[in-house]
């Protein structure tokens, strides 16, 4: 059997520069990226994976609040990590922000570099789809999965020996259920011919420009966990997916199960905490709640009796006794008054305060 090309020392891009605007208003303060998820920010997931793989060195390509990337990661040394920062003025979308962060490589030309995107969560193995990379000695290999409908992100068809053909970003009338899911292996010296300091997007430019070119791009197809985490019924779904152990993390801050209750949080014996759900640092669950399959973030609280199933309650906000959420974002600091129901994708946003009532409410508030 031939044996895998050596990967060792293998530098990345992390694409985090996105404002997160599906996600508010959890995002209003905090980029997509840090937001916590199981435990940790979203990247330390990220992270932690790579690592594992053998990345040795990441340039994290940012825009928006950069500084807290710096602040929540510093130079990488927790995880074995060698971090550079390369900052955005103006956004340059997906080509023009792997362009400018790769002033930061010290790789060589020929070697591979790894793109990843700072919203997904993926299970594929990423040593095979390098290791095909340098067999094949592709200019760029996609990491390609599968899903039920193919019409909502980039669809790829490819020939029978794995070579990409087409890149259909978002067609209504997709040719096959397999979707471009955001990790490219990159030839350096091909990210060098992307224009430098313009907005590129490597879905709509660079990716069909090279297959016109005819360079060998190359579809690494693996039906592993993988998930966008671009909303809010998404990023909750990663979470408990995380917490339940459906996809592995070394970056976990501790035990797989039912629920995950963070140091100094506080639940109640006689509260229900289930389905994934993460109690964070200094939050409250009171007497005869139920919490499932839900995000409490640090230092909120959950009176007694409340209901909170598929939702997202923020740091330091309160959801009084009796009150009912299901499928809700609930901001900084907001207050949900007894006897409120919210439902169906509502999102309350920070400091706003509802008193005791007794009203459904299904929309932003």
């Amino acid at each position: 059997m031939e044996s895998s090309p050596d990967i060792g020392n293998l530098q990345a891009i992390l694409l985090v520069g996105g404002q997160g605007t599906r996600l508010r208003p959890l995002t209003l303060g905090t980029p997509k990226p840090l937001l916590p998820t199981a435990g940790v920010p979203f990247l330390a997931h990220q992270l932690a994976r790579a690592k594992a793989f053998g990345v040795e060195r990441i340039v994290f390509a940012t825009s928006y609040r950069a500084s807290m990337f710096t602040e929540a990661f510093g130079d990488g040394s927790s995880f074995g990590l060698r971090l550079e920062y390369m900052t955005e003025e103006t956004p340059l979308g997906t080509g023009g922000a792997i362009r400018n962060a790769a002033q930061a490589l010290t790789c060589g030309p020929d070697d591979p570099v790894l793109v990843l995107n700072g919203d997904i969560l993926s299970g594929h193995d990423i040593r095979a789809q390098v290791a095909l990379h340098m067999s094949r000695g592709a200019a760029v290999t996609l990491h390609l999965t599968e899903v039920e409908d193919p019409s909502r992100f980039g669809c790829v068809p490819t020939d029978p020996d794995g070579r990409v053909t087409a890149f259909l970003e978002k067609t209504p009338y997709p040719v096959t259920n397999r979707i471009n899911a955001g990790c490219y292996v990159f030839r350096r010296s091909v990210i060098d011919t992307i224009p430098e300091n313009q907005v590129v997007s490597v879905e709509r430019e660079t990716f069909p420009g090279l297959i016109a070119a005819g360079e060998l791009v190359l579809g690494y197809i693996d039906t592993a966990y993988w998930l966008d985490v671009g909303t809010p019924t998404a990023y909750i779904k990663g979470s408990r997916d995380l917490v339940l152990g459906r996809l592995h993390s070394p970056a976990m801050p501790g035990p797989c199960g039912e629920h995950l209750a963070l140091p100094d949080s506080i639940v109640s014996p006689d509260a229900k905490v289930s389905g994934g759900s993460v109690v964070g640092h200094g939050a409250i669950v009171e007497s005869g709640a139920t919490v499932t399959g839900s995000i409490l973030l640090d230092n909120c609280v959950i009176g007694p009796g409340a209901t909170v199933v598929d939702s997202v309650v923020g740091p330091g906000a309160r959801v009084e006794g009796g009150a009912v959420l299901s499928d809700v974002v609930v901001g900084d600091g907001a207050v949900v008054g007894s006897g409120n129901e919210l439902l169906a994708g509502a999102r309350l946003w920070p400091g706003v305060v509802l008193p005791e009532s007794a009203v459904r409410f299904s929309s932003d508030v």
